[in-house]
């Protein structure tokens, strides 16, 4: 504002001597100047602006640069360090390399020692191994075999089972019957009848007084009847079988008489038997066996009246069917 009024004092003090157009270019030239007093005056604000900004960069430059220093300090104390440390490592790694090359010059012969003794167990090793091999084929083939036993043993085992289950079925079986021969011919036992059972059969053993006369082969007709209710028994039972043994004493046959011998005398007497058991009844012939045992099977080897009378007789054996029981075995 102050230097407006003076630049006013001025221009009226010119104009009171200056001519008009004079003044005018002087006007418009203090109009041009103060334009460039305004420009200059917003840049030298800008400047110092500018400036302002730049020292304070300066000043965190300066900053930067003084903490860089430090650790620029800092990095060569730590490269001196690290330097010192390499080359105490480089001179480590000297001695270490020193070290094994001795080591090695000096332990060549133990490794060639250890390295024979390697070889030799790895020989070992491998031999070992097919040993072992041929130890687990055999055990295999035994262990297949012991499976293959252990099978048949059990398949043994269960027809066994199945054995002794028919066994004893049978054995009931000759139980049962020897009680129902000894009950249909109850009448008969003190009259020279026995009813026996062992080694799972029954045994009906008819002494001679019952059946025949002396030197004959015609049932007497107690001995029939005897017979006949024994064929009924056996006509409930199909499924036992039954040989007709004939016995004689050790006494020979006298000469002129219709029997050759005793095998003969013996045989007959076990045939007349299984007609009588056969006529009249429904039992199959093929369940009926005769044998004649002549003298040689005695109950009573003594050579008195006694024990050649209990020898002259004649044995029914009833025995259960065996084919269950051999199916089983085979």
């Amino acid at each position: 504002m102050k230097n407006t009024i003076i630049i006013l004092i001025l221009v009226f003090s010119f104009s009171s001597c200056v001519p008009p157009t004079k003044f005018k270019a002087l006007q418009s030239e203090t109009l041009t100047c103060q334009e460039e007093r305004d420009l200059l005056r917003a840049e030298t604000e800008k400047l110092s602006v500018e400036n302002k900004e730049l020292s304070a960069k300066l000043a965190r430059a300066e900053k930067m640069l003084e903490k860089a220093g430090v650790d620029t300090l800092r990095w060569q104390e730590e490269v001196t360090r690290l330097n010192l440390q390499n080359g105490l490592l480089k001179n480590d790694y000297s001695d270490l390399q020193e070290a094994q090359q001795a080591l090695m010059k000096g332990s060549e012969a133990e490794i060639k020692r250890l390295m024979a003794e390697l070889q030799l167990a790895q020989k070992d090793l491998q031999k070992r191994e097919s040993d072992l091999n041929k130890i687990s084929a055999d055990l295999t083939e035994r262990k297949n075999d012991l499976d293959r036993v252990q099978e048949e043993l059990e398949k043994r085992n269960s027809r066994l089972a199945d054995l002794e289950k028919v066994l004893q079925e049978q054995q009931s079986m000759v139980g049962s019957l020897r009680k129902k021969v000894a009950d249909a011919l109850l009448g008969f036992e003190n009259e020279g009848l026995t009813v026996t059972q062992k080694n799972g059969k029954v045994y009906v053993s008819l002494e001679e007084q019952l059946l025949f006369k002396s030197g004959s082969t015609v049932v007497d007709p107690k001995g029939v009847s005897a017979l006949k209710k024994l064929s009924g028994v056996l006509e409930q039972n199909p499924e036992i079988n039954v040989m007709i043994e004939g016995h004689t004493d050790d006494v020979a046959v006298k000469t002129g008489s219709a029997f050759k011998d005793n095998w003969d005398l013996s045989a007959l007497r076990a045939t007349s038997i299984v007609r009588i058991l056969l006529e009249g009844s429904s039992l199959d012939p093929q369940r009926l066996t005769t044998a004649g045992r002549s003298q040689y099977q005695p109950v009573d080897a003594a050579k008195t009246v006694e024990a050649r009378q209990k020898n002259r007789r004649t044995e029914i054996i009833l025995s259960p069917k065996l084919e269950e029981l051999y199916k089983l075995i085979e």
